[in-house]
């Protein structure tokens, strides 16, 4: 996967800007087998009674698109796992990877697997001691957000998409918008496109969507990081491309739908239709994607299709991914990865990452994998 060269490392001392979740903070007086037992959970590697005994910090950060599912997660973990205070620092991408490679988070999450285009991966092998662990955690619909007043719903097929970003498409009654729309009254107005200022997977993923798919308009590949000559108007992580688009009339932006709120999300053109964002449509990408490195017995990455003409699949999505080691030279660190990373992958966490943070639950073959490979993860 090609990535910018350029990342500022960012320090594990950086303020935690999430939640850090206690029992206490909860609101919760049960113990943790009842918070078991009334979620009914049965789907994670660890009991009730193993995620009671956990106890101590665990620190971690990454993409700031999984911020709302980190929250949540935390929320759910913290009743079970009352001893455990998590922290999640939404970072971004690129920070949550740097980080993790420095060993000032014990495992974090990313839009982008790990590779070697610059080094990423033989790095985090070196820091492991052995090949790091790549789980995918949820997969959610990158939606292209827009803020056009009287237009409810904008159809943009992928030439479309990658002219207005590549700042060749700049008005919103421009003939292309207009032949994927005929119906809708678009406006005589500039479009002010609005990309991520900083470093980011949910941008690689964007861009490797339109690279792949109209790259004779978008000529700058896969980039983590805005190419300024493609123009445009930035704002800083997830929720800061939200806050633009919403501001300012006549953007369009791109961000992990989860986190769109009520602002207009455009169907995307895959073959002879136009899909919308949904959790459901995003999760078939899997059904058509191979993986990345078939040979690895830990690595789930998975190289996505966004080429896709089946029906009823939206292309444009975000992978989001925790990376571990296998081994801790701590005890107490690996416990508490193992358990975190176990119950996000348990039929309580899938379904609170759904409801709160609108993220389609994993399939059981996905997450049957991933929970062998989190069961491995120890003390050595």
């Amino acid at each position: 996967m090609k990535r910018t060269s350029y990342r500022k490392l960012l320090a594990p001392s950086v303020a935690v800007l999430a939640l850090s979740i206690s029992l206490t903070a909860c609101g919760g007086g049960n113990s943790a087998d009842e918070a078991a037992a009334d979620t009914g959970d049965t789907g994670s590697s660890e009991s009730s009674g193993d995620y009671a005994d956990l106890s101590g910090e665990l620190a971690i950060g990454g993409a700031s698109s999984q911020e709302s599912a980190q929250n949540a997660w935390m929320v759910g973990f913290g009743e079970v796992a009352p001893g455990v205070t998590v922290s999640y620092d939404p970072v971004g991408s690129g920070g949550g990877r740097e980080n993790f490679i420095s060993g000032g988070f014990p495992t974090a999450g990313t839009d982008s697997y790990l590779d070697d285009e610059e080094g990423e991966l033989t790095a985090a092998t070196e820091t492991c001691g052995s090949e790091p662990i790549t789980i995918p955690n949820y997969v959610s619909p990158i939606a292209v957000i827009y803020n056009l007043e009287g237009v409810d719903e904008l159809n943009l097929s992928p030439e479309t998409l990658a002219g207005i970003f590549a700042g060749e498409i700049t008005s919103w009654n421009d003939e292309a918008i207009v032949a994927d729309n005929p119906n809708a009254e678009l406006p005589d107005e500039d479009i002010t496109p609005v990309h991520r200022s900083d470093e980011s997977g949910t941008t690689g993923n964007f861009t490797n969507y339109l690279s792949t798919v109209a790259g004779d308009t978008w000529t700058y590949g896969e980039v983590e990081q805005w190419p300024n000559e493609a123009g445009g108007e930035g704002g800083k992580s997830t929720s800061g491309v939200v806050q633009v688009v919403t501001d300012a009339p006549n953007t369009i932006g791109y961000a992990d739908a989860s986190q769109a709120g009520g602002l207009g999300q455009a169907n995307i053109g895959v073959g002879e239709e136009f899909v919308a964002p949904s959790p459901e449509a995003a999760a078939k990408i899997f059904e058509v994607s191979p993986r990345v490195d078939e040979g690895s017995e830990v690595n789930m990455a998975y190289d996505l299709d966004y080429t896709t003409e089946e029906a009823g699949v939206y292309p444009i999505v975000l992978t989001s991914y925790m990376i571990a080691c296998q081994t801790y030279d701590d005890e107490a660190t690996a416990a508490n990865v193992k358990g975190y990373l176990s119950y996000i992958l348990s039929d309580e966490g899938q379904e609170i990452g759904s409801s709160e943070a609108g993220s389609a639950p994993l399939t059981d073959t996905v997450i049957s994998e991933a929970q062998s490979i989190v069961e491995t993860i120890s003390a050595g």
